[in-house]
């Protein structure tokens, strides 16, 4: 099992930015890795893909793309989610997992975006 530790998250006003980091207890380089999004009251969503295995690709939901852009460092072992223009509804717990290989989840990281 991959542990995952995700961070970077707090209170940010609508327009803003934040970067998350997701930091894994293990090796991850061979596999896509992805970030999730739980709004309150909502299931926890995919928002954005990374490729593994040296891919770089990505994948966004049409509900943040050109906002939200996810980037990795296998040697660091983490995986990052730059979002931009953060909006009200971009306001959820964050978490990263394995797409398709999914492990535990970790603690997650809250955003807030409010005035």
């Amino acid at each position: 099992q991959v542990r995952f530790v995700e961070s970077g998250g707090g209170l940010v006003q609508p327009g803003g930015s934040l970067r998350l980091s997701c930091v894994a207890s293990g090796s991850i380089w061979q596999y896509p890795m992805a970030w999730y999004q739980q709004a309150p009251g909502k299931e926890r969503e995919l928002v954005a893909t990374i490729l593994g295995a040296g891919g770089r690709d990505t994948i966004y939901a049409d509900s943040v793309k050109g906002r939200f852009t996810i980037s990795r460092d296998n040697i660091q072992k983490a995986v990052y989610l730059q979002i931009n223009s953060v909006k009200v509804e971009d306001t959820a717990v964050y978490y990263c997992n394995i797409p398709g290989h999914q492990q535990s989840w970790g603690q997650g990281t809250q955003v807030t975006v409010s005035s």
